[in-house]
């Protein structure tokens, strides 16, 4: 009999007792809201804050409601207004172009290369062709382009770039954290990133005006002094009366979870990449299975793992998939033609003009993405690879054996 998975792709480890004791301490004094304390206090937000700051590099920080409203109040802040082109992967997840049309701008879409990250070449012609002044750059499921070279590309063109770093906290280029060459950063602690508020999203950076609106977009309510992590108050002045509160803030009952996490991270972040790599070395022995290369400056997080099938039919993908969930193994394929559950692409996005990516439609036609939580053991990823490649493998053999009996 095949070999069984029988655990959750999607449980999460128990929030730590002393993020427990720190919210429950919230709740005990009822000051949920990020501004309300008393006199002496610092709150929970401003606090994480402070910390997230540091811990990456940056001069500034801001606690909002979810990553896709840090990247929205990101693109407000840098003043991107109604109808102008945004650069963007064409490969990414919904919520990214999801923020770029909620202030009504228009996403453009950037191909990706075989290592999952944004085409450089297709970039340049992008930028020549339609004057974009901004390109909001995924790291998708954690992989960093040589942000040397892109920053490079960006800077001879005039181009300020927003990083989105929802899957690379913790990861850096080169030895510089993720999320410090662009203008700004945008972070997530939804549930299934690197840590765990439920929801929740952090921007992060050096530029003091364009924090000052962030704050202000956020719904500040004339609150500056009860930041840590912001400007001075004389950078207010304007923003305080001329930017729009679009109130998007991070509670204090969320910060408090979040704050023993944060110092836990460079643990956490070694423990996925030891998952990983007992999952990489496996699924490499399988000549079916290509996994994505990661370049020597790349320091990821391995969370997740993506692999592909070079030459698998659309047939052969879903029976990939359907075998390995059949054994309790959760893959997910991006070249689906409709979404299932997280996984869409770029065809499925319709609020905004149809777009042609070739390249990324070839890359995403055979590419496998599967989660890799920490309430899985090292033995627990051997398993799981083992399915894996045994599923492919008489997938590869099936196809041998008809493409023999038609030669017959």
């Amino acid at each position: 009999m095949s070999e069984v998975f029988d655990r959750s792709f999607t449980q999460q480890e128990p929030i730590p007792e002393e993020a427990i004791e720190r919210a429950v301490a919230v709740m005990r004094h009822g000051r949920l809201h990020r501004y309300n304390r008393v006199p002496g206090e610092r709150s929970e937000t401003e606090l994480l804050e402070q910390e997230f700051a540091v811990s990456v590099g940056a001069k500034y920080c801001l606690a909002v409601a979810s990553c896709g409203y840090a990247i929205s109040c990101a693109l407000r802040s840098m003043g991107v207004r109604h109808g102008q082109p945004v650069l963007m992967n064409a490969f990414t997840l919904a919520p990214v172009p999801g923020a770029v049309a909620s202030v009504g701008a228009n996403p453009i879409l950037v191909e990706t290369t075989d290592g999952l990250v944004i085409d450089f070449d297709d970039l340049k012609a992008k930028i020549r062709r339609t004057n974009a002044r901004v390109v909001l750059l995924s790291h998708m499921r954690g992989h960093i382009c040589d942000m040397d070279e892109l920053m490079r590309i960006c800077s001879s063109e005039g181009i300020a770039v927003i990083e989105d770093c929802a899957h690379t906290m913790g990861a850096k280029w080169n030895g510089v954290p993720s999320g410090r060459h662009g203008v700004l950063a945008c972070y997530s602690t939804q549930t299934y990133k690197h840590i765990n508020s439920g929801e929740g999203g952090l921007i992060t950076t050096d530029d003091a005006e364009l924090m000052a609106k962030a704050v202000v977009h956020s719904g500040s309510y004339m609150h500056f002094d009860k930041h840590l992590a912001a400007p001075s108050k004389e950078f207010f002045r304007d923003a305080s009366e001329q930017v729009p509160n679009c109130s998007g803030r991070m509670d204090n009952l969320r910060a408090a979870l979040l704050r023993p996490q944060l110092k836990a991270l460079p643990a956490q972040c070694a423990a996925w990449n030891e998952r990983y790599f007992e999952v990489e070395a496996i699924l490499q022995s399988a000549s079916a299975i290509r996994i994505i290369e990661r370049p020597e400056k790349e320091e990821f997080v391995g969370s997740s793992i993506q692999f592909m099938l070079p030459g698998f039919t659309a047939e052969e993908m879903a029976e990939a998939v359907s075998e390995c969930a059949a054994r309790g193994v959760e893959l997910k394929w991006f070249g689906r033609n409709e979404p299932v559950g997280f996984t869409s692409r770029y065809v499925n996005w319709k609020y905004f003009d149809r777009q042609n990516c070739p390249r990324t439609d070839e890359v995403l036609a055979t590419l496998l993405d599967m989660r890799l939580p920490l309430t899985f053991l090292p033995s627990d990823c051997r398993k799981i690879a083992n399915i894996i490649v045994d599923a492919v493998s008489r997938i590869e053999d099936g196809r041998t054996i008809r493409k023999g009996g038609a030669d017959v």
